[in-house]
This record gives C-alpha cells, sequence and structure tokens, in this order.
C-alpha cells in the first residue's frame, strides 16, 4: 500500500505524547466511521460517513460528525419517548465501536450497519467494476468481430486466462461453464480492490481485502457453492472414502470426521490467507513510514537519513504488492476452482 501520512501528521502534531508506531498502524489498517483526508492546522479533514444502527427493532440514523462534534450522542426515541445516548469508547470491550450508553455508564453494542469506509470504498469499487465491464461490453457490441483493443483487449485476455488456465485445468469441460461466472467476478474482484489498495488518494486507499469480513464472505460463497452443487461422488469421497481400510471408518468413523472438518477448514484457510497477504503488505509499508517518526524523536539529522532510507523501501515494497495483488486474486480463484473440480468430478469405472 503506498503509504497514506494522515495518521503520522496528527502524531506529529501531539509533540507532548510519545509516538507509538504499534496504534498509529492498527488504526491505519482497521475500519473506521468516517473517511479521513488530510490534517491542515492541526485539524482534520474527511468526510462523515453515516452511523447506522438497530436497537429493539428500531433504527437510528445520525452523522458521524455528531460524535466528532461531541463526544456524545443523544436522541429520543419517538415512540417511548427514551432517551438514548450513543458514543465511541476509546478503550474496553467495545473500543472504536458505536455503543449505546447506559445511565450507569454501561455500555450496550445495537446492531450496526453503518456506513463505513471500507463499506463506501466497497460501493465504490464495485460501481467501477460494473463500469468497467460495461464499457468492455459496448466495446464487443461495437466493434463485433473485429479484434479487440485497449481496454477491451487486456479485460479479453484476463477473461480468457481465468477460462483456459484456472477454471479448465481444475473442473471438468462438462461442469466447467457453471462456476467459471463466479471464477471470473472474483478474480476481478479481488484483483482490482487489491490494486485500488495501492493508491493513497481518495476514493481509493481503503483496506478492503486486508478487512477479514470481506474475505470470509468470498470464502463462504466459494463454501456453499462447493457444497450445494456437489455430486453424489463428491459426498461419497467425504462419507466413504474409497480405498481406505475399513477401520477408519467403522465403529469410529475416523475418516469422514476428518474429510467434513476440511469442508470447513478450507474457506478458513482462503478467508485467512487473503487477509494476512494484503494486510501484512500495508503493515510493512507503515513500518518503514514509522521508523522516520521513530529515529526524528532521537535525532532530526537521523531522521532525514532514514527518510530516505524508509522511502526507497517503501516504494520497493510497494512495487512487490503490485504482483502480490495479482498473485492473491489468481491463488483465490484458483483454490476456489479445485475445490470445485473435486466437487463435480465423476466416477470413472476401470
Amino acid at each position: 500500500m503506498l503509504f497514506s501520512t494522515q495518521n503520522f501528521v496528527v502524531a506529529e502534531n501531539k509533540s507532548d505524547e510519545e509516538f507509538k508506531a504499534g496504534e498509529v498502524i492498527i488504526e491505519h489498517v482497521l475500519d473506521s466511521y468516517d473517511w479521513h483526508l488530510f490534517t491542515w492546522k492541526g485539524h482534520h479533514v474527511g468526510i462523515n460517513l453515516p452511523i447506522i444502527v438497530i436497537n429493539e427493532g428500531r433504527i437510528y440514523s445520525f452523522s458521524t460528525k455528531r460524535l466528532h462534534d461531541s463526544a456524545t450522542y443523544v436522541t429520543t426515541d419517538k415512540k417511548t419517548g427514551e432517551t438514548i445516548t450513543f458514543t465511541i469508547p476509546h478503550e474496553g470491550q467495545y473500543k472504536g465501536k458505536v455503543v449505546i450508553l447506559g445511565a450507569d455508564g454501561s455500555q450496550k453494542r445495537p446492531l450496526d450497519i453503518s456506513i463505513t469506509k471500507n463499506v463506501m470504498a466497497l460501493f465504490i469499487s464495485c460501481t467501477l467494476i460494473i463500469v468497467l465491464f460495461y464499457l468492455v461490453m459496448k466495446a464487443y457490441q461495437k466493434r463485433g468481430e473485429k479484434a479487440p483493443k485497449g481496454l477491451q483487449s487486456l479485460i479479453e485476455w484476463l477473461i480468457v486466462y481465468v477460462r483456459d488456465d484456472i477454471a479448465r485445468k481444475a473442473i471438468s469441460e462438462k461442469c466447467v461453464d457453471r462456476y467459471l461466472p463466479y471464477l471470473v467476478t472474483v478474480f476481478f474482484f479481488i484483483f482490482i480492490n487489491n490494486l485500488l489498495g495501492l493508491i493513497p488518494i481518495f476514493p481509493f486507499g481503503a483496506n478492503i481485502t486486508g478487512n477479514i469480513a470481506v474475505t470470509a464472505v468470498l470464502a463462504l460463497f466459494t463454501f456453499f457453492i462447493t457444497n450445494l452443487l456437489g455430486n453424489k461422488e463428491y459426498y461419497k469421497d467425504i462419507f466413504n472414502t474409497p480405498g481406505v481400510p475399513w477401520f477408519l471408518k467403522f465403529p469410529l468413523p475416523l475418516m469422514p470426521i476428518i474429510e467434513t472438518v476440511g469442508c470447513f477448514t478450507k474457506p478458513f484457510v482462503l478467508a485467512v490467507r487473503l487477509f494476512a497477504n494484503i494486510t501484512a503488505g500495508h503493515i510493512v509499508v507503515l513500518g518503514f513510514i514509522s521508523s522516520i517518526f521513530i529515529v526524528a524523536k532521537i535525532s532530526m539529522a537521523g531522521g532525514v537519513g532514514m527518510s530516505v532510507f524508509s522511502l526507497i523501501l517503501a516504494i520497493f515494497v510497494d512495487v512487490i504488492e503490485i504482483l502480490v495483488a495479482y498473485i492473491q486474486a489468481y491463488v483465490f480463484t484458483l483454490l476456489s476452482a479445485l475445490y470445485f473440480g473435486m466437487a463435480s468430478k465423476e466416477h470413472h469405472k476401470e
């Protein structure tokens, strides 16, 4: 990820406080209720996103700005007349999350469906993907049988690559068309969002694929498609694995248990691998930038020298991250295709 200076500028302004690199890095890679753009003369400039929560069947919506202007936001339920106080605690179990503050100081977490930074970035990236493929579709309609060019040529090459080098090599020809739309979609979704996360300016730079909730949903899609469309041979391999000694199946069904657990560990591995690799790249770059401020606290001259060294390393890692953006999209798509291939394999008689 190309670095953003928002958290570092804030840390620099607080000259009386010790710079805590760990806190700055974690705050940067996590989601937030607003979209910070830059800091100007000690003041935050950003986009206040809507907070939307549901408590006891009633929806409450207000701007994040209300919690910036004051530590709490107080509203009254129109039906019951009850006063409800919202706040975002800076420590404790619900640190950084919207909670309802009780009269005795207790905290209650409502159902949170707010439009956070990652959600807004997700809307933007999905819109960009739809527009991208719409333009390619119009190019095909306009050019007909002519050779593709420009953006059309690039997108066609990637689609053919996913079809021929990923899907067809893992899934039988009879079933490949059933799974191909999903594989193409998930490849472009991950690849494009990985690339957008490398751009440090609004409306890009959000850590979407470094969010475990996003990667978990993608993995669950693969899980449900695999198990809902799996044929009888797939389930036979799970519950009556061929070629395995009978004492591993009866009286204790050891192999069926292992195979069943494997069905759930596969999506877990998919989610964690994508999340960990993307987040790690962000943390490494932020670590290099943090070292500038750490050394500058000791010596200003050392901070200047470290800035050159750190920027070179950060740019180098960013270049590597472009390759990682493609590799992670490829790996997720390939593993999904392999799971689909196992779920749709046919029985071959000797």
